[in-house]
């Protein structure tokens, strides 16, 4: 799979003239094995970082738990640290990305696995405070989803609770580790503005607590066109407008993989239709104090999908 991406990639690199401009920032998801391939070979880092400054992306959320059984990030700080200063020193603003399928880490809200995910993330601060500034992390992207779990059908105001504790408990260790400028936010999709839950003694919808604990959000606004009652804009609108009121932000994420509901990602769309649904977006939330930018899921499905047009 790395060597397929990175052929493609090189192939992409050839077409670009010149670092793109974008009026609103943009990021993009980087999972396992592009995380990886970037960490063991610096000629691809080199070619993802012209990438993802040929294509205007100026923050990255990269994979830092366990693949597939190594703590890469507690075994082998110094290639993070090769690895973060150049994503740093070109511009890109890396947040660590703590979430993945084959540890299952959804179920990580429930109180007997709570324990992993707080040191998962205590590894980031840990590494934090061992690195220079120019080697740090400047932010940390949750992907722990409950939404997705079995028991989700029976017991969903239970698991919602359970990750908001969860959050609360994380941010609480960011506040003792004095490391108050890092950025911790989960990707939460959009419909959890329709989904009112009873927690810490105050009853909101669900997106209203999790910008209430995190310094930000990124939404999964997964739909292929910016406009109408199911478009992109409609289903950010709660989100941005909570994040405002609390002087936050939520980035707007964007599916470009393969999906067999049509209408949740880009796949099936041009890059043109694509770029013209986010300029729609962004215009239409312009100096939105609440509107913090994009984000593309994810790397490696965005160079297959740039690379097939």
């Amino acid at each position: 799979m790395r060597t397929h991406v990175r052929a493609l990639l090189l192939a992409l690199l050839a077409l670009l003239s010149a670092p793109a401009l974008h009026a609103t920032e943009r990021a993009v998801w980087v999972w396992e094995d592009a995380s990886t391939g970037w960490l063991d070979d610096p000629a691809y880092a080199g070619d993802a970082i012209a990438f993802l400054r040929g294509r205007g992306i100026s923050t990255v959320y990269l994979y830092v738990e366990p693949y597939p059984a190594s703590n890469r990030l507690a075994n082998d700080p110094a290639a993070y640290r090769v690895l973060l200063s150049r994503l740093r020193a070109n511009g890109i603003h890396p947040h660590a990305l703590l979430g993945s399928g084959h540890l299952n880490s959804d179920a990580y809200t429930a109180a007997q696995r709570r324990a992993i995910a707080e040191a998962q993330f205590q590894g980031v601060l840990d590494y934090n405070a061992s690195a220079l500034p120019a080697e740090r992390f400047e932010g940390v992207s949750l992907d722990i989803e409950p939404h997705l779990l079995k028991a989700w059908s029976n017991k969903q105001a239970t698991l919602l609770v359970q990750f908001l504790d969860l959050g609360r408990s994380l941010m609480d260790m960011k506040r003792r580790s004095g490391q108050s400028a890092l950025q911790v936010g989960p990707a939460i999709p959009f419909w959890y503005d329709g989904l009112r839950v009873k927690w810490n003694r105050r009853t909101q919808y669900m997106h209203e607590h999790v910008l209430d604990v995190f310094d930000h959000a990124v939404l999964m606004d997964y739909r292929d066109h910016a406009d109408g009652s199911d478009g992109i804009i409609a289903h950010a609108r709660a989100e941005i407008d909570a994040a405002a009121l609390r002087g936050k932000r939520v980035v707007i994420g964007v599916e470009t993989a393969d999906n067999a509901i049509a209408k949740v990602t880009f796949f099936d769309n041009t890059d043109a239709q694509l770029e013209l649904a986010l300029a729609q977006t962004a215009s239409a939330y312009a100096g939105h104090a609440g509107f913090g930018g994009f984000a593309v899921h994810h790397f490696d499905s965005y160079v297959e999908w740039l690379a097939a047009q």
